[in-house]
């Protein structure tokens, strides 16, 4: 089942409320997500339930930027397919050109990782994309999805060009 952005808006904003955060550890704690570092070679993370128990697994010499946003990605697969987790493989992890469920992972990271006020300061102050990233300690490619999901949403600004693999 495939949902879209105000639902996953929704989820996100929900998830930050009922947990009383937004950092990715521990929102995985409050869900009783189960995070294991793991070597692997290109993969960055999956999710996958095991005997009723989540598990993010993760790999384990991704920069701290970049792991936070993994953790939440994987967290957003939880919150919006864990019908499907039992068997879940992502071949094609993170590249939304050809999973709509990578896309909805994403969206919901970027959702919780760059709240719209925070977003919003730096935009008005005449910020560019990649600098906004390095600020909020994102990348530019998630920046990027958020500020389309705000345009999509009435906001007026320029979309910014983003890789659509930028977690691949």
């Amino acid at each position: 089942m495939y949902y879209d952005n105000d639902h996953i808006i929704k989820e996100a904003r929900g998830l930050i409320k009922e947990a009383g955060a937004s950092d990715p550890a521990l929102l995985a704690d409050y869900l009783g997500i189960i995070i294991k570092p793991v070597p692997f070679k290109k993969q960055k993370g999956v999710y996958q339930v095991i005997e009723d128990i989540p598990f993010i697994f993760i790999k384990e010499d991704l920069a701290p930027e970049l792991y936070n946003i993994v953790i939440l990605h994987e967290i957003g697969h939880d919150r919006l397919h864990r019908d499907i987790a039992q068997g879940f493989a992502e071949y094609n992890l993170f590249d939304m050109q050809t999973s709509r469920m990578e896309y909805e992972a994403n969206l919901f990271a970027a959702e919780i990782s760059l709240p719209d006020d925070e977003l919003l300061d730096y935009i008005y102050q005449g910020m560019d994309a990649c600098t906004i990233a390095k600020c909020m300690d994102s990348d530019i490619n998630l920046v990027a999805l958020k500020v389309s999901d705000m345009i999509r949403r009435g906001y007026n600004f320029n979309p910014v060009d983003h890789r659509n693999d930028f977690l691949k």
